[in-house]
């Protein structure tokens, strides 16, 4: 077990500091972001310290859960298209119409390295941590400190903790906006949403209601508002099911970009709407969050194969 990370360090500082003998390595990544690479015998997994984002997650055995596009920009400033990159403080355009980036501006920030340790089940956990600065108070003025938890074993655990340490309230919308990797989408249903309602942003953001299993054969991008805290992507095409278990959140998102936007996307291949959906764990649309000063709030999710 390690404790937090200085900023700056070298990969060798890295892996001497926070590496786990024959689990958990650091090396250098794609535009020169530093990862870290996860094999525990029950799983493998990368990490991303630029984004506190995870990329690839796959349980021993089995087929990777997660989709990460072969396409995807690693620059400083622009966000990974894959795993499961974090929207925080606000999720989808700027809510007070600034001008400020979509999906707010820890996805394109390095998280330092808090913590590593193998725990008693043989899992390995890794903990990223970002807190305000001169550039974020500039775009966001409140003081902050963010925790991200990453569990890595047969399942995956997510936790996002966000903790107040200004004098006064904010209020924060935020999403683990997850890539799921999958056989073919045409053979993929979403259950636990029938009886919903969900925002339809394809349609102006008209409020309609799910009936029945949600079957993907055009363009979705929807909240879904007041959802279970289980949800499960029948899979058929690769004949599993990804179970979403879900902590903080009683909204969901479900999106896929369909051929016209996959194909007009840089980060994207043409056809890679077929090989992922994302289902959101979120805090959005009417699901506000205040956190008080002082106060912390966790938004969690657990990705298990059934």
């Amino acid at each position: 077990m390690s404790t937090e990370m200085p900023t700056n360090m070298t990969i060798e500082q890295l892996n001497s500091d926070y590496g786990l003998s024959q689990q958990l390595t650091f090396g250098e990544g794609p535009g020169g972001f530093p990862l870290v690479e996860v094999n525990n015998g029950l799983a493998k997994a990368t990490i991303s310290l630029y984004g506190g984002q995870i990329l690839a997650f796959q349980p021993a055995a089995a087929a990777p859960v997660l989709f990460l596009s072969p396409c995807a920009y690693y620059a400083p400033g622009k966000a990974i298209k894959g795993g499961a990159p974090v929207c925080w403080p606000w999720f989808g355009p700027d809510p007070e119409g600034k001008g400020r980036p979509a999906h707010g501006f820890v996805r394109n920030r390095l998280w330092r390295v808090i913590r590593t340790e193998t725990l008693t089940s043989g899992e390995t956990q890794v903990v990223l941590g970002l807190n305000d600065s001169e550039e974020t108070r500039a775009i966001w003025n409140h003081g902050f400190e963010l925790a991200i938890a990453f569990t890595i074993g047969t399942r995956l655990q997510i936790e996002l903790t966000t903790r107040n340490t200004g004098d006064t309230a904010f209020t924060i919308t935020q999403a683990l906006h997850t890539y799921f990797a999958i056989g073919d989408i045409g053979q993929v249903g979403i259950q636990g949403l029938d009886g919903t309602q969900y925002l339809d942003k394809v349609d102006s953001g008209a409020e309609k209601a799910q009936t029945g299993t949600l079957d993907i054969a055009q363009e979705v991008d929807r909240i879904y508002l007041d959802v279970p805290p289980s949800l499960v992507i029948d899979d058929a095409a690769l004949g599993r099911c990804i179970k979403i278990d879900s902590v903080g959140s009683k909204t969901a998102v479900v999106w896929n970009p369909w051929a016209a936007i996959s194909a007009s996307s840089g980060d994207l291949e043409d056809g890679a709407y077929q090989q992922f959906v994302c289902v959101e764990t979120v805090n959005a649309a009417n699901e506000v969050v205040e956190v008080a000063a002082g106060a912390d709030y966790k938004l969690g999710a657990t990705y298990s194969i059934t």
